[in-house]
C-alpha cells in the first residue's frame, strides 16, 4: 500500500507519510454560517468524508475537524437585515448545514469547533504573535506584519509585491497593504469580546489557526478546503501558524475543485467537459478563475435540504464523487439526474440479488479494513475477476483519492455480477446451484466493501419526497396493466402487449420479464 497525495504546497504528488503514524489529523475549513447551505458547500465535506473513510479503511486512526465560522462581517450584516442577533442567525444556519451533511451521509467528522467558543485560544494566539514581533496593534486593531515572514507567499508561489491585502478603513492603519487583521476593534453595537487591545472580534484567518492547533497540534497531517481558499485564507494561516510555532502547520495541503453551473448545451458535451486533472504549478490566476466560476450564494442559496429530500442524499453524493476532487464539478439538473440513472444500475442488481439469494444486499457482510478484504480466488474465474476489479479500485484510490476513476470499477463489477447471474440462469430456481449462489454472495461482499469506502450503499435509500403516497394504488394499477399485457400475449395480440410496454417506458416505467413472472421498476 502506497498512498500518494497531491500537495498544493509543493505542487506535486507525494507519498503519504503521517506525522505520527498510525494517527492522522485532518482539518477542513468549514462554512461561514450567514445563510443556508447550497450544494457547493457540500463538495469539500463529501470529499473529505470519503478521504477519512479510505484512510480508516487503510488502517489509520483519523481525527477530522471541521470548524464553524459564527462571527463575521457577513453574519453581522445579515443579523441587522433580519432584525435578529448574530447568534440566532448562526444557530439557524448551522442547524441547516448539519442537516444537509447528514442527508449526504457525511458522518465522519469528529469535532466541529465554533469560533465564538474559541475566543480564549484565539486571543492567546494573537498575543503570542505580538510577543514574537510578528504582529502590531493600532487603535484596537491587530495586524500580522507580512514583511516579517520571509516565506510568505509560498503556497501560491507569489512574490510579495504581487500580493495585496484588504482595503477599507483599516488600510490606513497598516504598515503594508498585504498585512491582514488578526483582531478587529468592535464598532458601536457590534458583537464583541474583551481582549488586551479592547473589545473586538477575531479576524477570519486566525480562527482556523487557533482551532486547528487546539485540536490537532502545532503540526498535523492534512489541511483541506476549496480552491478559493488557497489565497488569502490558507496563505495567511500558514504565515501566522508557522511564525508562531517555528514549525510547519500542515504536512499536506489538499484543495478540492469548486462547483459551477453548466453552460447551455448537453451536459457531458464538449462545453461542459472539464480537462483531466494534471499535476503542475498552481498559479494564483488559476485560483482566481476557479473562484470566479464557483457556485455563488446568489445562484444557489438555500434549496439544498429540499433537493436532498426530493432526490435522495445518495444520488447527490454519488454525483459529487464521480468527479476527481481536484477538478471543477459542473452542476446542472440533468447531470444530477444522470447520476440517478447510474445508481439505478446498482439498485436493480440489489433487487436481483435478493431474488436470487433471498438476502438483502444491505445485509451482506463486508470487510471493514483493507487487509481483511483481500482473498484467494483459488482459480475461480468469477472471484479472480472480482479480485482484479478490487485491486484496480484500490490503485485508483491510492492515487490521490481518485473517486471518479475508482467508481468506474464499481460499474465494472456490477456488470460482471449481472453477467454471472445471466449465464448461470440464477433467476430460475431450477438452475440455482448452491455453489453459484455462494460465489455471488462472496462477490457481492466485495462490491459492498468497495462502495462503503465511498460512503455508498451503506443502507437502503430513504424514500424520496412523496414517494410513499398512494404506493398501494400504484401497485394495483401496475398489477392490472401487467395482467392485461399477459392476457394479450397469451392471445397472441402482440401489438397490444408491445403498446402497453412502450407507453409505460415513455413515462419512465420499465417492465422486466423473468422466470417467476413480470416485474416493474421506475427508470429514474
Amino acid at each position: 500500500m502506497a498512498i500518494r497525495i497531491y500537495n498544493t504546497l509543493c505542487r506535486s504528488k507525494e507519498l503519504f507519510e503521517p506525522v505520527d503514524p498510525p494517527r492522522v489529523g485532518i482539518y477542513l475549513c468549514g462554512p461561514t454560517v450567514y445563510d443556508r447551505a447550497h450544494i457547493g458547500h457540500m463538495v469539500g465535506p463529501v470529499v473529505f468524508d470519503t478521504i477519512k473513510r479510505y484512510l480508516t479503511y487503510s488502517g489509520y486512526t483519523v481525527t477530522w475537524v471541521v470548524n464553524i465560522t459564527d462571527v463575521d462581517d457577513k453574519l453581522i450584516d445579515r443579523a441587522r437585515a433580519r432584525n435578529m442577533s448574530m447568534a440566532e442567525i448562526a444557530r439557524e444556519n448551522t442547524a441547516d448545514y448539519l442537516k444537509n451533511l447528514a442527508g449526504l451521509g457525511v458522518d465522519q467528522i469528529d469535532e466541529m469547533p465554533r469560533a465564538t467558543e474559541s475566543m480564549d485560544e484565539i486571543i492567546a494566539f494573537v498575543e503570542a504573535l505580538m510577543e514574537r514581533g510578528y504582529a502590531y496593534e493600532v487603535g484596537g486593531d491587530v495586524f500580522f506584519d507580512v514583511a516579517k515572514d520571509a516565506e510568505y507567499g509560498k503556497l501560491t508561489n507569489r512574490a510579495m509585491d504581487a500580493l495585496q491585502g484588504d482595503g477599507g478603513g483599516a488600510a490606513a492603519k497598516k504598515h503594508a497593504p498585504a498585512d491582514f487583521a488578526l483582531w478587529k476593534r468592535a464598532k458601536p453595537g457590534e458583537p464583541s469580546w474583551e481582549s488586551p487591545w479592547g473589545p473586538g472580534r477575531p479576524g477570519w484567518h486566525i480562527e482556523c489557526s487557533a482551532m486547528s492547533r487546539n485540536r490537532l497540534g502545532k503540526t498535523f497531517d492534512m489541511h483541506g478546503g476549496g480552491l478559493d481558499l488557497v489565497f488569502p485564507h490558507h496563505e495567511n494561516e500558514i504565515a501566522q501558524s508557522e511564525c508562531c510555532h517555528g514549525q510547519p502547520m500542515a504536512k499536506y495541503w489538499l484543495h478540492n475543485g469548486l462547483l459551477k453551473r453548466a453552460s447551455a448545451g448537453k451536459v457531458g458535451g464538449r462545453a461542459q467537459r472539464q480537462p483531466a486533472v494534471e499535476d503542475g504549478p498552481l498559479t494564483l490566476e488559476q485560483i482566481q478563475q476557479a473562484t470566479a466560476e464557483k457556485e455563488s450564494r446568489s445562484a444557489g442559496a438555500g434549496g439544498l435540504a429540499e433537493m436532498i429530500e426530493q432526490l435522495g442524499g445518495e444520488q447527490i453524493r454519488f454525483f459529487l464523487l464521480r468527479t476527481h476532487y481536484r477538478s471543477t464539478v459542473v452542476f446542472s439538473a440533468a447531470a444530477v439526474a444522470e447520476s440517478r440513472v447510474a445508481l439505478n444500475t446498482f439498485y436493480r442488481f440489489f433487487e436481483r440479488f435478493q431474488r436470487v439469494t433471498g438476502q438483502s444486499f444491505y445485509a451482506v457482510e463486508y470487510a471493514q479494513r483493507r487487509a481483511e478484504g483481500d482473498f484467494d480466488a483459488a482459480g475461480d474465474r468469477l472471484l479472480t475477476s472480482v479480485h482484479e476489479h478490487r485491486a484496480a479500485f484500490l490503485d485508483k484510490m491510492d492515487d490521490d483519492f481518485n473517486s471518479g476513476a475508482a467508481s468506474s470499477e464499481l460499474f465494472e463489477l456490477v456488470r460482471l455480477l449481472n453477467k454471472f447471474v445471466d449465464q448461470r440462469q440464477l433467476e430460475d430456481p431450477a438452475n440455482r446451484a448452491p455453489d453459484d449462489v455462494q460465489r455471488l454472495r462472496r462477490a457481492a461482499g466485495t462490491l459492498r466493501e468497495m462502495a462503503a469506502v465511498l460512503g455508498l450503499f451503506l443502507r437502503p435509500p430513504a424514500p424520496q419526497q412523496n414517494a410513499g403516497q398512494d404506493e398501494g394504488l400504484v401497485q394495483q394499477l401496475m398489477d392490472l396493466l401487467i395482467e392485461l399485457r399477459t392476457t394479450a400475449r397469451g392471445s397472441k395480440d402482440f401489438a397490444t402487449a408491445d403498446r402497453i410496454r412502450q407507453r409505460l417506458q415513455e413515462i419512465g416505467i420499465v417492465l422486466e420479464d423473468r422466470k417467476d413472472g413480470t416485474g416493474w421498476r421506475r427508470e429514474a
